[in-house]
């Protein structure tokens, strides 16, 4: 017998439905698919390098991250290499639609940061719930641009 989803599918759905939202959640935040990066290991991870920069930190690049436990975080670049700085957690959902992502940057780069360092959400819930809700931006099944985020070569 072999089981109808492997751990391949999984992956595969995990990749298709997280390229897919990155994609949508690239264009509301105003930059290209080519500013995305996932991890499918556990947890699945993804970094979007935004094209903006704070007033009070204007020699550092910003990102925003996502992880399947807390969800998206706003992040500064360090100058050492070492791991981002996070600024800011969305919180809510793990999964929020990409237009309160864009906001969420949006309120960010108009001053909206907090002083206080924030506390990650815990947000990480089932998986197959998490697949479920990727796979609604998966290739094909939205409206928005769909350039490819695959590289070859």
């Amino acid at each position: 017998m072999i089981p109808l989803l492997t751990g391949i599918d999984r992956d595969h759905g995990l990749r298709c439905g997280l390229t897919g939202y990155l994609a949508a959640v690239s264009a509301a935040v105003g930059v290209g698919e080519e500013s995305c990066t996932v991890d499918l290991d556990d947890p699945a991870s993804a970094y979007v390098a935004l094209d903006l920069r704070l007033p009070r930190h204007p020699g550092r690049d910003m990102a925003l991250l996502w992880n399947e436990r807390h969800g998206w975080a706003f992040a500064m670049e360090t100058h050492s290499g070492e791991d981002l700085l996070v600024l800011a957690y969305l919180g809510g959902e793990l999964v929020p639609v990409p237009l309160r992502v864009g906001r969420f940057v949006a309120g960010i780069g108009a001053g909206g940061v907090p002083v206080a360092a924030p506390v990650p959400p815990e947000l990480r819930g089932d998986r197959g719930e998490l697949l479920d809700r990727l796979l609604r931006y998966r290739r094909g099944a939205w409206s928005g641009p769909v350039p490819s985020l695959s590289r070859t070569g």
